[in-house]
């Protein structure tokens, strides 16, 4: 069943130049760290988190998707190992690579501190994603299930479709993890608010880490804007607003929630509404169908 109280921290991860590998993990480790050291269950990373790597690779896409896919064996063991001798579980933001079959996917690793690593890619790339850099939607969604319960992940443009969400609902995800990232308010504000949806009409938590700040030298998400935040379901045993945590905007930052699955079951059973049970499927294909 999972432990009752899940801590989650969310990182929201400036995009800086760095001149080394050591000098992109090591911010990334102090946050793992710092995640740890509070006691957390899960912490959370945004999209793209691994951009700053290929840099040097410059402005042709081609060579940038080659430049990450390098990196890809490496990040895998180094965050999992980092997950491990942190005891806490990772969900890795994403990484643009091309897979075993040489396709080009956006793809969030969960780190467990088992060692155990569980790929989700993402199914809905933007149009931006698939005209510069090519990426193909993955075809598969999966609950992982863990110490904490089970935990499902949408990396960013998925959130905003609701079919998902319900899915992973009924495939019993409590916590659902969205790694995003944004170049300007607007897209923070769709994810943002396509998520708070999620956490009602599934009645689930929702847990979002974004990115900030400026990259140089890349052909495209040079510039970043994001509020991460963790929302819940809008009643009573929850946040007045439904939301748990929130980061300012646009600023390097950690926050923190503890989540009390409990409260979940307490709201799908005795709720003031009850979505997940007040549910027709039995009407749903006569009104698609327009019948009376």
């Amino acid at each position: 069943m999972g432990k009752p109280i899940v801590r989650v921290a969310c990182v929201q991860l400036p995009m800086r130049n760095v001149q080394s590998r050591d000098a992109f993990y090591a911010p990334v480790e102090h946050f793992v760290s710092i995640a740890a050291g509070y006691g957390s269950d899960f912490v959370v990373f945004p999209e793209m988190m691994t951009f700053p790597l290929a840099v040097g690779a410059g402005h042709d896409p081609d060579a940038f998707i080659d430049a990450l896919t390098e990196e890809t064996p490496d990040f895998r063991a180094r965050m999992s190992a980092m997950a491990q001798a942190h005891g806490i579980h990772i969900v890795a933001g994403s990484h643009l690579t091309r897979n075993d079959a040489e396709k080009r996917r956006n793809i969030s690793y969960l780190c467990l501190k088992d060692g155990s690593i569980h790929a989700q890619e993402k199914l809905h790339p933007t149009p931006d994603e698939h005209a510069v850099w090519g990426i193909e939607g993955g075809r598969a969604l999966d609950v992982v299930e863990t110490d904490c319960g089970p935990v499902a992940t949408l990396i960013c443009y998925d959130s905003e479709f609701p079919e998902l969400g319900r899915r992973l609902a009924d495939q019993g995800a409590r916590l659902v993890f969205v790694p995003f990232q944004t170049d300007q308010r607007a897209g923070t504000m769709r994810v943002r608010l396509c998520s708070q949806a999620r956490a009602v009409e599934n009645q689930c938590y929702m847990a979002l880490a974004g990115s900030c700040d400026t990259l140089r030298g890349v052909v495209n998400i040079d510039i970043n804007y994001a509020q991460s935040a963790i929302f819940t379901p809008c009643d009573l045993p929850f946040a007045r607003d439904g939301i748990a945590a929130e980061a300012e905007s646009n600023v390097e930052q950690i926050i923190f929630a503890d989540l009390d699955m409990t409260r979940l079951d307490w709201a799908r059973d005795h709720g003031a509404v009850r979505t997940l049970r007040d549910r027709r499927p039995d009407l749903y294909d006569s009104v698609w169908k327009g019948d009376t």
